[in-house]
């Protein structure tokens, strides 16, 4: 039976200097990332920016829809611009989801700065209904609702800024109940 194993000849480059090398590379890859990712996370200490509902507007709807224009001021606390490119918002009255909407209304909000952007959303008869009863039964005063306001700013450096806001709205006169 003949002998298998064969010696490696002396004059074969070893492999050891490749695998040194491709170890030290991806050595120096792995720093270079752990720099850039550290880079990165002191982008991501940013101030959270504050979303205010400042007024709500009727828009034509259809069928049993309610159609509102809602008015943000997005307030920026940070020392850089905030671009944003699309935005979706929920806004849950007295506990209960009451409206969504989106838009892809592009801007910018300054430094140190605020913008008023407005949100088109839809309110289902079903809301309206929910809400209705609400009013009715005599939970709270009739011409002011507490709200909160999730959403999202789409389309920064970041990926996005996500954002929760809550409050008090006014209803416009005539939507309260006479006498209270």
């Amino acid at each position: 039976m003949a002998d298998t194993t064969s010696p490696i000849p002396s004059d074969t480059p070893h492999p050891l200097p490749r695998r040194t090398a491709l170890v030290g590379g991806l050595r120096l890859g792995l720093g270079a990332s752990a720099l850039l990712l550290s880079g990165c996370a002191s982008l991501l200490q940013r101030e959270p920016v504050r979303v205010d509902v400042v007024g709500v507007e009727p828009l034509p709807g259809e069928g049993l829809e309610l159609r509102l224009a809602l008015k943000l001021r997005v307030t920026n606390p940070n020392d850089n611009a905030l671009d944003f490119d699309g935005l979706s918002v929920t806004l849950d009255v007295r506990g209960s989801r009451f409206a969504s909407g989106v838009s892809n209304e592009r801007g910018s909000v300054p430094r140190f700065g605020e913008a008023v952007i407005s949100v088109p959303v839809s309110v289902s008869a079903l809301s309206l209904v929910r809400q209705a009863m609400g009013v009715a039964s005599g939970s709270g005063p009739s011409d002011r609702v507490e709200y909160v306001l999730r959403g999202r700013l789409a389309g920064t450096a970041l990926g996005g800024v996500s954002f929760t806001s809550s409050g008090e709205l006014m209803l416009p006169k005539g939507l309260g109940l006479p006498g209270r």
